[in-house]
Formats: C-alpha cells, structure tokens, sequence
C-alpha cells in the first residue's frame, strides 16, 4: 500500500499573560467617538453593552518588563517540551505578528530583527540551516503559517516546523477607543512534523481568500480618538465593527465549508471548530450560518469551545492557545477525541479568512 507525507502536530504550548483586566478596569476610562466628541452614554452601560456583545468579561495583558518577542519564547519552549524534539532539528521557525515588539510606554513597532530570529536566538539554536521569519498576515497569522508549513513537508523541504502566533495588543490599542476592550495579549506554538502514513492524517486540507479590493481597510491604524492628542503622531488599531461583522457572516462560513469540501467531508464529520476568538456574538452567528450552508438548524453542543470571555481577543496566538488548552483538558466539556477531525478558521485585517482541517491520530 502506497503512503503520502502528512503534516502532523508533534507538539504545542502557550503562554497566558499573568494580568487580569476585567471589565471593571475601563469605568474610568474617557471613551470618544472618532470625531472626538465623548461618548454619551455612561461608562458603566457602555461596558455592559460590550460584554453583551461580545461576550468578553476580562483579557490577559502582559507584564511592563514582556515583550511579544518575549512570550512567543515561552510559548515555543513550552511546545518543545511537550513535542520532546531537539530544537536543533527544526527546519523553520515561523512567527505570525502583526506589530512586533512594542515595548511598556509605547506604541512603536520594532521588527528587525524579526521576532522569528530573536525567537531562535533565544532558544540558543546553532543550525543555520534552520531558518526563521515572521508572517503578518491580520489575526489568520498563525493560521496561514500553518498552510505554509504543510506546503513545506509535504514539498519535502521540512521535516519539523514551529509556528507560533504572538501579539500583544494591549500596546497598540487606543484607551479612548471603547474597541480596546476587545483587545489582548498572548502567545501560543505549534510544532508540525512530517509522517508517512497509507491513510489520511494531520493537516488534510485548506482554504484561503483574500479581500482587499474593497476589504482592505475595515482594520487599520489612526490617531487617537482622544482629541487632545491627535497631533501627537501615535497611531493605534481602529476597525469598523459593524461592517467586519457583516463581512465575517457572509464569508467565514463559505471558506470553511470551502475546505471541508476539498476533504470530501461532510459538516457531520467535524468533531470541534475551533475558531478565532474575535467576538462571542459573531462566533455564534458564524457557526450558525455554516451549519445552515448544510440544511442544518441545529449545531451540535460543545462543537466550539470559546475563551474569549477570558482570554479576550488576542489576534493570532487565539487559536493555538485553545489547541494547546484543548490538548491539555484545561478547557471543561472540550476534551478533544484522539481520532476526531478538527476544523480551524479565522478572519482577520486584509480582509483575510483561512480554515484548515486536521485528522487527530
């Protein structure tokens, strides 16, 4: 019987920052509109509204003495030690980011040299034939340097890739802008590994769209709300949420029935979506409409675990935090079945959507 090379997950880890910030923490906060006139509402029902909708309750920041380049080090020792691999075999080291390392007090990137080779460094990996780099790519960072990893092992370039998915939001967010609150910090790491197999294993198959004709600004960097420091030259993340939602329901559910399809799966042979955690109430609707695209009214309980309503939104490092979470039980009623098919999907600036579909051994 013939084999075929298969991307496979070796190992994963993470990294949850260690501040809680809950909702609470911004009845404070001086909230503007983005004509810098200050909202009417009161801080309190501002708050509550945002929880009803997104189902956020608190979100992790980083330490002043962290930066991004710094989790996504923990992460990638933590997915080494779970996967036992040398770190000197590691063909690629791949890290999904959007803004770099953005030091306490700032809001500046700093990219070179890419958070990739500061990740190696710190690993203290000798083989030059290991080759690093970064992917920004909005929040389906991590996501897309998955398919990109698949590419190489099965191309037989790579025999073991890290991935990892680091941000810390918290820095780039604009405090007068309610949409902060959506925003988090976090890292997570995946190591694939090349596997002969003579039937279907690890990554399966995927699907990618990319909307910038007319997408290509619903999130995007500005000036403070705050109208005393427009001048100042910062700029911060801004996105317009209505229309994001509307575009992630229409398109989200299609690219990942998209990939079920190129598996010759069917919607009843997915044991778990895990999904970008980007807002609960979108999450839901999402799911929803792709159930539908299957003449389905119901979608199964525990289908999609969330941590959004404490982990917050914390771009790419959201789902392979929940992988390894999931992989660990740490996540109650989402202990992953060991022969299950597991989809993955996000959306994210670009407008960009990825979903991929993994078999577990």
């Amino acid at each position: 019987m013939s084999t075929s090379t298969y991307s496979v997950i070796r190992g994963t880890g993470s990294y949850i920052p260690t501040r809680r910030i809950t909702n609470e923490a911004f009845l404070d906060n001086d909230f503007f509109d983005a004509n810098g006139k200050p909202l009417a509402k009161e801080n309190a029902e501002i708050i509550q509204k945002f929880f009803e909708i997104t189902e956020i309750e608190e979100r992790r920041y980083v330490t002043d003495d962290l930066v991004a380049s710094d989790i996504a080090f923990f992460a990638a020792k933590d997915a080494i030690d779970s996967s036992g691999i040398n770190p000197e075999e590691l063909d690629y080291i791949m890290v999904a980011h959007n803004f770099g390392d953005v030091k306490a007090g700032s809001n500046r990137t700093d990219m070179v040299p890419s958070l990739a080779a500061r990740v190696k460094h710190k690993l203290e990996i000798k083989n030059p034939n290991c080759i690093a780099y970064d992917v920004p790519f909005g929040c389906p960072g991590w996501l897309q340097s998955m398919i990109q990893a698949d590419y190489f092992i099965k191309s037989g370039d790579a025999k073991k890739i890290m991935v990892i998915g680091a941000e810390t939001l918290s820095r780039v967010s604009d405090p007068h802008d309610r949409d902060s609150m959506i925003y988090a910090d976090g890292a997570g790491a995946t190591i694939l590994e090349a596997r002969e197999s003579d039937k279907p294993t690890g990554i399966l198959c995927h699907n990618t769209r990319s909307d910038t004709l007319i997408y290509s600004k619903m999130l995007f960097m500005d000036k403070s709300y705050h109208p005393d420091l427009k001048d100042k030259g910062d700029i911060y993340l801004k996105m317009h949420g209505r229309k994001l939602y509307q575009y992630a329901l229409t398109n989200v559910p299609q690219a990942i029935k998209g990939a079920i399809e190129k598996c010759g799966l069917g919607i009843e042979d997915i044991n778990h979506i895990l999904i970008h955690q980007a807002n609960g109430k979108m999450d839901d609707a999402i799911i929803k409409r792709l159930y539908k695209l299957y003449d389905k009214d119901e979608v199964p309980e525990h289908i999609m675990p969330m941590t959004i309503s404490w982990l917050g939104n914390s771009s790419v490092a959201t789902v392979p935090t929940l992988l390894d979470l999931m992989l660990n039980d740490e996540l109650k009623d989402y202990e992953i079945n060991k022969k299950g098919t597991l989809v993955f999907a996000s959306v994210g600036a670009g407008m960009n959507i990825n979903a991929m579909v993994y078999q577990m051994e």
